[in-house]
């Protein structure tokens, strides 16, 4: 890689010290390094404008951690560059960098010792009175939760078009293998390996003892419909993408899933498997 681009989570560094030091490292040996301005959130992105990231970038690294690479992922999916955590937090399942590891990390950058991994992503459209409201992607998750009262709510399921179930529950998660080492592992779901290409569909909190994670091809299309409450009136609902976008929802409207057509792309430079960072972060707990 010749050309990098910074993405930096200013919580993380506010005064910027470590991306500073990794532009001078990477200027230093030829290379050019651009830092992206992420001062402010726009209409169509989280906090990383794609427009303003030049097409002959080689690669995004991305600093701060898990978090910061899903807003990151979703800003700029569309222009295929691949991205690299640099986790500055706790342990990450997508941020494999760290202070320790850092400069070794950039070396291989440089010298093209790498290797590329897709990650599926989904694509969520919703729909009121048959009219498209909002449409957003996530590399983890989408959730489906109720609004205000603590009340369970029934989400209506289907898949391909076909009913499939309905849930009384707190909410209801679609996540990727990617997101399902996150919000679905804390609600019972089963962990799946990054590498897959499938759909997950855990519910939250639901009231019932024998209701389970659902695997679903990565093909499949599935729907969730915000039923009506208990007494038949309206209920309010939140459709959350990867826990950052949010749009209000209600009785009646449907979020159409599926998978997104573009994969996120992440560098990867260590040779230590999913299996390995999986028994360190569980080791952690």
């Amino acid at each position: 890689m010749e050309r990098f681009y910074l993405i930096t989570n200013r919580a993380k560094d506010p005064d910027l010290t470590v991306t500073d030091q990794i532009r001078q490292y990477l200027e230093e040996r030829g290379k050019t390094c651009l830092l992206c301005d992420n001062s402010e959130k726009g209409e169509k992105y989280h906090y990383t404008d794609p427009a303003k990231v030049p097409s002959d970038i080689d690669g995004i690294l991305v600093l701060g951690g898990d978090g910061t690479l899903l807003q990151a992922a979703g800003d700029v999916v569309d222009l295929q560059i691949p991205l690299l955590g640099i986790n500055l937090g706790t342990l990450g399942y997508l941020a494999e960098i760290d202070r320790d590891t850092l400069y070794p990390a950039l070396d291989h950058l440089m010298a093209d010792e790498y290797t590329i991994e897709h990650r599926m992503m989904l694509c969520g459209s919703i729909y009121r009175d048959g009219k498209l409201i909002a449409e957003d992607t996530a590399l983890n998750d989408i959730t489906i939760t109720r609004e205000g009262n603590l009340r369970v709510v029934r989400f209506d399921n289907y898949v391909n078009g076909e009913f499939l179930n309905s849930y009384s529950a707190d909410g209801i998660i679609i996540a990727t293998p990617t997101g399902s080492t996150g919000y679905s592992l804390s609600a019972g779901g089963p962990i799946i390996s990054p590498s897959a290409s499938l759909m997950l569909m855990t519910p939250l909190a639901p009231h019932t003892l024998n209701t389970r994670s659902i695997v679903f091809p990565a093909e499949d299309v599935i729907e969730v419909e915000l039923g009506t409450s208990r007494d038949g009136g309206i209920e309010q609902g939140m459709a959350y993408f990867d826990g950052d976008t949010r749009v209000p929802m209600k009785t009646g409207d449907r979020i159409v899933i599926k998978k997104a057509r573009r994969d996120t792309l992440i560098v990867k430079i260590s040779n230590i498997s999913f299996l390995e960072t999986l028994r360190k972060k569980m080791a952690n707990i």
